[in-house]
């Protein structure tokens, strides 16, 4: 059973290929990082699980109906316009949720990712931090079963995204969605998968994927011992090849 899955997919640009051809399958409740140089089609694979863009050839299957699957971008991408318990609302009103359920689920989920009692702040008012977690936020507020992160820390400071990433998997154990993670932070793609999947430099290929060991979430001091060193060790090297290749 899987949520997700992309079968020889290929995309194709005026400049060239990007990606491809790729296989993957993405099981439920699990958490995935995909890792690879710039260029290499990551995102471009985000795109094609978040049915934001169709492949140039191969076939994508991704869980069906609306609020199935969420997508958190780098940037928190809020409406500047309203208050942090309306950016959230938003996707449930869309989907014709009564708007004052709507509300009680967004305060709910701003709950959960540590904002309670800012609701009503404005984005222009929140730290990078903050708005991050509303943007999280929005995003589980639909309860979806595949939740696709684009680098959403690659802009924090490095406390911030460690606590981030402490935030997310405490998230993901309160409710079990699956989980594909962009970035190009080996460390971080370790601490937060039970499984990295690396691609080679563009047009991107699976050059590697690798099962973490570890109990998730991850206990405190972590990244201190010896199986996620060598994990990281090991999504290194195949990251090194890949950009050789």
């Amino acid at each position: 059973m899987t949520v997700a899955t992309l079968t020889d997919v290929e995309v194709d640009y005026a400049r060239g290929r990007a990606l491809g051809p790729v296989s993957l399958s993405i099981a439920p409740g699990e958490t995935l990082a995909l890792v690879g140089p710039s260029g290499c089609g990551k995102s471009t694979a985000l795109r094609l699980l978040a049915g934001l863009e169709a492949p140039s050839r191969g076939v994508v299957t991704r869980a069906p109906g609306r609020g199935e699957t969420a997508v958190v971008f780098q940037a928190p991408t809020l409406a500047p316009w309203l208050a942090a318990r309306a950016n959230v609302a938003l996707p449930l009103e869309l989907a014709g949720v009564d708007a004052a359920e709507a509300r009680r689920r967004a305060d709910a989920a701003l709950g959960r990712v540590g904002l309670a009692g800012a609701e009503a702040a404005r984005p222009v008012t929140l730290s990078g931090g903050m708005a991050m977690r509303v943007s999280l936020a929005r995003a589980l507020v639909t309860d979806p079963k595949l939740l696709l992160l684009d680098e959403p820390f690659a802009a924090l400071d490095e406390i911030t995204r460690r606590a981030l990433a402490d935030d997310v998997l405490d998230l993901w154990a309160a409710t079990r969605p699956a989980i594909v993670f962009v970035t190009h932070n080996v460390e971080e793609a370790v601490y937060m998968a039970s499984r990295v999947v690396v691609l080679s430099k563009g047009p991107g290929r699976i050059v590697g994927d690798f099962a973490t060991s570890g109990a998730m979430p991850r206990p405190p001091h972590f990244r201190t011992e010896p199986g996620f060193r060598a994990a990281v060790e090991q999504v290194s090297a195949a990251l090194a090849e890949g950009v050789a290749a």
